[in-house]
């Protein structure tokens, strides 16, 4: 006979709430569980803060910079969402994905959030082919349109 799950009290890449029979409040755990996912999947932020904003509307998402403070103290790298009442935080797994919605980049976290880095048009060189510049100079503009490179 198989041997049942054996599970923590929240699931292990992000934190999610597990519910266990006779729990009592289970919509808490549920709405907790519920507001993770909706910050994680599909994941944007507006942008990097050390500070959370004066004012936010439920549901605004910023990274948590390094060193941070206020509210967001010890939070560093983290996702953080207002849920109108309260901040949440849903620390970085490696691999995750973020969209920054103020330079339109698409962010990987490994060890830190990072982003392509747009690489250098072609210049200089005894011979000049302007065909070759002009397909690379198009695929880094297209690149840069679908958030691979920040906006130009």
């Amino acid at each position: 006979m198989p041997e049942p799950f054996a599970l923590g009290s929240t699931s292990p890449r992000h934190g999610l709430p597990y519910l266990f029979p006779g729990q009592a409040q289970k919509e808490a755990f549920v709405n907790e569980a519920l507001a993770r996912l909706d910050t994680l999947v599909q994941a944007t932020v507006f942008d990097e803060r050390e500070q959370p904003p004066g004012t936010a509307q439920p549901g605004d998402a910023y990274l948590v910079a390094a060193d941070a403070g206020g509210d967001w103290q010890g939070q560093d790298r983290a996702i953080a969402v207002w849920l109108g009442s309260n901040w949440l935080f849903a620390p970085p797994v490696e691999g995750a994905s973020v969209r920054r919605l103020d330079t339109g980049q698409m962010l990987i976290y490994s060890d830190g959030w990072s982003a392509a880095l747009e690489p250098a048009e072609p210049t200089g060189g005894t011979t000049v082919d302007a065909e070759a510049r002009a397909a690379i100079a198009a695929l880094i503009s297209a690149l840069r349109h679908s958030g691979i490179f920040p906006a130009g």
